[in-house]
C-alpha cells in the first residue's frame, strides 16, 4: 500500500471512528506522516542519545522508499521545559517542522528528594514548575502556523525493576504521571494530537518482571531506555500511527492451476512452471525492516533486535509473506538464485515470512538502508552536542553563536570543574567552524539521499523446487 492510499484510508477510519460509541474509539492516535513531512522530535537525553526516532525513520524508509519525508533530533540532555522554551526559536523552529513531536517529563519531576523526608511536597513543586513552563511553550506553539502538533508523554522511569545499586527513587514516575496528565489536556483542549509512551511500557515492565524482575525496558539507570527500549518506542509510535497489520506484502499463488491469487503492495509476474517446481517475478514496494542486532551508542547493552521479547512488531508490522498451494512435498526456496531454504507443501500454503529472513536479497538490501541511517544518526549526534554545549554553557552566559575565541576561552575556564563541558571542548573547537558544521550537513545529505536510493525495492527472480 502506497502512503498516499494509506493516508486516504486512515483519514476515511478517522471520520468512522468519530461515529463510533465511545467505548470504541482510541484516543491516543496520530496521523501518519505525509509527503514532504519535516518531522522534529523535541525533548530531552532519551531524545537526544536515543534512538527511537531513528527507528521511525527508517520504518518509513523501508515501506515507504519513494516518500520525501525528513525525521530530526531536537533533544538535549538535562532539559527541562523551561530550558526547551529558551531554545524554541534557534534550535527547533528554525527546523521549519511541518510535524512537531515533544515530550518531556524525566527531569522536570526530579529525583533524589523522593528519598527524603518531604517526597509529597517535593513531587507537588516539580509538577507545578513543569505545568508553569508548559503553559509558555503552549503559547509559543499556538502561534505556530502550518505545524502538526503531537505531545507525546515521556518513557517511565521503572521504580520496581531489581537493580543491583540502584535504588529507586519512589513516587518519581507517579509525579510524571501527573505531567502526562496535563500534556493530555492541552492536546484536547488545543486540537493536538497526543501519544502516552508512560503507562504502555510500565505495563510491558511489569510483564517482564514477573517472569525476571532484573528486566526493564528503561536502562539500567531506570531513566534512559537501551536500544530495546527504543524500539518499544517507535513500535508504539507507529502502531499509535495505525500501522498494526499494514504489510511489507504478501504474494499467493496456486502452483497447481499456475496462478496469482493474491498481490498485497507487490506485483507478480512470469509466472513459469518448470520441471521440477515454479518460478516468476516480484517486485514490492516497500523492504522488510532490518532489525539491528549491535547494541548501538554509549553504553548500550542491549540491541534493536531485543525489543522484540516486549512486542509484537515481527507480527503485525514485518510480514513479508510468500504463500504457495497446490504443492506436494518439500521445495526449495532461491530468489536471485540464492538458496533460501527448503519447507514442506503445508508450511508454504500457511506462509512463509520472508521478513524474518534475514539472508533474502530483500533483507540484505534493507540492512544498507539501516546502516546508512546509523551513520546518519552519529553525524547528527555531533550537532546535538553541539547544540547543548551552546544552550547549557553559552546561552546563559550571553555568548549563545558566539563561536570566537572568547567563547573557547569561557569554555576553557570551566573545564576543569565540569566533566560534560570537558568531554564536548575538542568537538565543540571543530563545531564552532561552520566550514566544519557545513561538511557534516553536507554528508547528512548526502547519506540520506543514498538511504532513499538504496530503499528502493528491486525485482526479484523467485524459484521454488522439488526437493526429492
Amino acid at each position: 500500500m502506497s502512503i498516499r492510499s494509506f493516508q486516504k484510508a486512515w483519514h476515511f477510519l478517522l471520520f468512522f471512528l468519530l461515529f463510533l460509541p465511545a467505548p470504541f474509539v482510541r484516543a491516543q492516535q496520530i496521523a501518519p506522516f505525509a509527503d514532504n513531512d519535516r518531522v522534529v522530535f523535541l525533548g530531552n537525553s532519551i531524545t537526544d542519545g536515543g534512538h527511537y526516532h531513528s527507528f521511525i525513520w527508517l520504518y518509513y524508509l523501508t515501506r515507504f522508499p519513494e516518500m520525501n519525508l525528513t525525521v530530526q533530533n531536537a533533544g538535549i540532555g538535562g532539559d527541562r521545559v523551561v530550558e526547551m522554551v529558551k531554545r524554541l526559536d534557534g534550535d527547533v523552529f528554525s527546523k521549519r517542522p511541518t510535524v512537531l513531536i515533544t515530550t518531556f517529563g524525566m527531569n522536570d519531576s526530579g529525583y533524589f528528594e523522593y528519598n527524603g523526608s518531604e517526597p509529597d511536597k517535593f513531587a507537588d513543586e516539580k509538577v507545578k514548575e513543569s505545568y508553569d513552563a508548559f503553559k509558555e511553550m503552549e503559547k509559543r506553539y499556538q502561534q505556530l502556523d502550518g505545524t502538526r502538533m503531537v505531545l507525546m508523554g515521556s518513557s517511565p522511569y521503572d521504580e520496581r525493576a531489581s537493580i543491583e545499586g540502584n535504588t529507586p527513587f519512589k513516587g518519581k514516575n507517579q509525579a510524571m504521571l501527573r505531567i502526562v496528565d496535563f500534556q493530555k489536556a492541552s492536546a484536547k483542549e488545543n486540537n493536538w494530537e497526543f501519544l502516552d509512551l508512560n503507562q504502555p511500557m510500565t505495563a510491558l515492565n511489569d510483564s517482564l518482571q514477573r517472569e525476571d524482575p532484573t528486566a526493564t525496558l528503561c536502562g539500567v539507570d531506570r531513566i534512559h531506555p537501551d536500544n530495546d527500549g527504543h524500539m518499544v518506542m517507535a513500535y508504539l509510535f507507529l502502531k499509535a500511527q495505525g500501522f498494526a497489520g499494514n504489510k511489507v506484502a504478501e504474494m499467493a499463488v496456486d502452483a497447481a492451476r499456475q496462478r496469482v491469487t493474491s498481490e498485497v503492495n507487490c506485483r507478480l509476474t512470469d509466472l513459469r512452471k518448470m520441471e521440477d517446481g515454479i518460478s516468476f517475478r516480484y517486485k514490492a514496494n516497500s523492504l522488510p525492516y532490518p532489525l539491528d542486532t549491535v547494541p548501538r551508542g554509549w553504553g548500550s547493552k542491549k540491541s534493536q533486535y531485543d525489543g522484540l521479547r516486549a512486542v509484537p512488531f515481527m507480527e503485525e508490522m514485518n510480514q513479508e509473506l510468500l504463500i504457495v498451494t497446490g504443492l506436494n512435498g518439500r521445495h526449495r526456496l532461491t530468489i536471485d538464485g540464492e538458496e533460501i531454504g527448503v519447507w514442506s507443501a503445508e508450511d508454504f500454503a500457511k506462509g512463509i515470512n520472508l521478513a524474518a529472513l534475514t539472508h533474502t536479497p530483500q533483507y540484505q538490501q534493507a540492512l544498507g538502508v539501516m546502516h546508512l541511517n546509523e551513520e546518519r544518526w552519529e553525524i547528527e549526534r555531533r550537532f546535538r552536542d553541539y547544540a547543548w554545549v551552546q544552550y547549557n554553557f553559552f546561552q546563559p552566559r550571553g555568548l549563545l553563536d558566539a563561536n570566537n575565541r572568547r567563547a573557547l576561552q569561557v569554555m576553557d575556564e570551566h573545564i576543569g570543574t565540569d566533566g560534560w563541558l570537558r568531554a564536548k571542548r575538542d568537538l565543540y573547537a571543530k563545531a564552532m567552524l561552520p566550514e566544519v558544521r557545513k561538511a557534516w550537513q553536507d554528508q547528512q545529505d548526502q547519506l540520506l539521499s543514498t538511504m532513499r536510493q538504496c530503499a528502493l525495492p528491486k525485482t526479484r527472480e523467485i524459484a521454488l523446487t522439488a526437493v526429492h
